[in-house]
């Protein structure tokens, strides 16, 4: 088998060699699959959430993958028709001209959990010994205490909820602006497929996240990639993209961008700001890393719609990226009809968010020692920064980090020209780390080789340093 081997071939082969091991047999680790199949580490994850799905394996977090317990199952009839079908259903809009995707993989790599005896560089969400796991605990319990917690939430959310959104993010916004949703990829595909229609055009940052462009090719969106600088998407070349292409919709990160960890100036956000007004465009403000600045960081820029009086800004944050991952609750928030318009495409979707998950986070929002834990995480994440950026500085050399982010959770790392980043991802895997390709973060292909490492994921910093010096072998050009 070679790397252009599909996730459903390798499932294939996989399934009926797991079909003969005995209930609770340990599977082989994702390492040792990439090894001998020869494939990406995307392509062993997604062939191993296959199997999930059909019942032949369970995940345990820690401890790798295992055979579940045997039981008959009805052989499948032949669903080879529903490929037509789901073409059809899935492809060019007869009208706008405009495929839509529903193939998410750069996200499902980095929601799969790696194997014990490999370290994650790749997670986006904090380890368990990061969380705030006591804060957790207690505002879920007292959470799930609360009557009103069993009963209907209001569509847009809980009042107080939508209160304490509206001062955390500033800018005289009060609860009516604000919108409580399922954290921030979920705000993401409501605003895009509220303020967009199949086929029209969307700004994008080049790189950016994997989530964005997912999310918009989903909705049927056309993306048009900006490139940036270390102060974020270039203003001059955004003015001629929304001249080019009539876009209406712009989705910057204006904090320690992902993946590049440039953040937008106060200047550049008004220039950004003022050429989107200019076209009559929205801009989506994915304010992810608002709550992971460093101490080291200085004053940062407050956020885009803080200074938007004529709506232009639809503003997003979670709750997730400092907590848990399962504290999926975060806030759309937008001046005039907008809001109406998000508020309907959430109800069409989701109705509303839990009203327990709601409580537990105004628990966690509101307790004396949210503050101090916001600290406590940003100096966290400062320490395991600076081991991050002088192992990679060892390793890669000097000029390997174009930007040394003070906040967010990840350093985006340009490779020596002799190397593929696909192949270093999956040869990574193999030596027991796993880092992201940076391919996955351009919408289409980059002759720019890069990978993301995130230090956010992993145990310990000490366990960053190690990864990070595991990788010297495989820079070496042979």
């Amino acid at each position: 088998m070679n790397n252009g081997s599909s996730a459903q071939e390798l499932a294939g082969i996989l399934a009926r060699e797991i079909e003969e091991l005995p209930s609770g047999a340990r599977i082989t680790t994702h390492r040792a699959l990439v090894r001998r199949f020869g494939v990406s580490a995307t392509t062993v994850s997604q062939a191993l959430a296959l199997l999930t799905q059909r019942g032949l394996i369970t995940s345990r977090p820690g401890a790798g993958s295992y055979r579940t317990e045997s039981r008959p199952v009805a052989r499948p009839g032949d669903t080879s028709w529903q490929e037509a079908t789901l073409d059809l259903a899935s492809g060019t809009d007869a009208a706008a001209g405009s495929p839509r995707s529903f193939k998410a993989p750069s996200l499902l790599g980095t929601l799969t959990a790696p194997a014990p005896d490999v370290v994650d560089l790749n997670g986006g969400y904090l380890h368990p010994q990061l969380q705030p796991l006591g804060a957790l605990g207690t505002a879920l319990s007292r959470a799930a205490r609360r009557a009103e917690a069993w009963d209907r939430p209001p569509v847009a959310g809980l009042p107080e909820l939508r209160d304490w959104f509206a001062a955390d993010i500033g800018g005289g916004l009060g609860r009516q602006d604000v919108l409580v949703c399922g954290a921030g990829q979920s705000a993401l595909a409501t605003a895009l497929r509220a303020l967009g229609r199949p086929g029209d055009p969307v700004v994008i940052e080049s790189p950016t996240y994997p989530g964005t462009i997912a999310a918009a090719r989903a909705a049927g969106l056309r993306t048009v990639p900006v490139p940036l600088d270390r102060e974020g998407i270039r203003p001059d070349h955004l003015d001629e993209a929304l001249t080019r292409s009539g876009a209406r919709i712009v989705v910057v990160q204006p904090l320690f961008q992902n993946p590049t960890g440039a953040s937008l100036s106060a200047r550049r956000q008004h220039e950004v700001r003022d050429a989107a007004r200019r076209h009559g465009a929205f801009v989506i403000e994915d304010d992810f890393a608002r709550h992971l600045v460093h101490p080291d960081a200085g004053p940062v820029p407050p956020p885009m719609i803080a200074d938007d009086p004529d709506g232009t800004v639809v503003h997003l944050r979670s709750l997730t990226k400092v907590t848990s991952p399962n504290l999926r609750v975060g806030a759309l928030a937008a001046r005039g009809p907008v809001l109406a318009r998000l508020r309907s495409a959430q109800l069409i979707d989701t109705m509303f968010v839990s009203a327990p998950l709601q409580y537990t986070s105004l628990e966690v929002v509101t307790a004396a020692g949210w503050r101090r834990g916001l600290a406590a995480l940003g100096a966290a994440l400062e320490h395991r920064r600076t081991v991050a950026v002088e192992a990679v500085s060892a390793i890669f050399g000097p000029h390997a980090l174009a930007v040394r982010p003070r906040g967010g959770y990840h350093l985006w790392v340009a490779l020596p020209g002799h190397l593929e980043a696909g192949q270093l991802a999956a040869a990574a895997l193999a030596n027991g780390v796993a880092v992201t390709c940076g391919d996955d973060y351009y919408p289409t292909e980059s002759s720019d080789p890069h990978v993301r490492l995130s230090y956010v994921a992993a145990p310990s910093a000490a366990d960053v340093d190690d990864a990070v010096r595991r990788l010297a072998p495989l820079l070496v050009e042979r």
